[in-house]
């Protein structure tokens, strides 16, 4: 399935995310944003159960912002979950 999101608070301007029907993620693109930490994240989560990946990306701060980028993807795998 595949799901796009739209950030708030953080450089990124979407997420865009695939998931298997057991909830593993088989491709993550953020567009905008650390292209290098952006990539990185992807490549890390690539294979992981979402809910995993949730877990662990939940609540990271940038800068004093509230969120981050991975903070954002775990929201975006959250919703992306109540769709499969």
């Amino acid at each position: 399935m595949k799901y796009s999101y739209f950030p708030t608070g953080v450089c990124s301007r979407q997420i865009n995310l695939e998931l298997d029907d057991n909830g593993k993620i088989t491709s993550c693109e953020f567009v905008g944003g650390c292209s290098g930490n952006t990539q990185g994240i992807c490549m890390l989560v690539k294979g992981m159960d979402a809910k995993d990946a949730v877990d662990r990306l939940k609540g990271i701060d940038c800068r004093g912002r509230g969120t981050s980028c991975p903070d954002q993807l775990s929201k975006a795998l959250v919703e992306a979950l109540k769709l499969i």
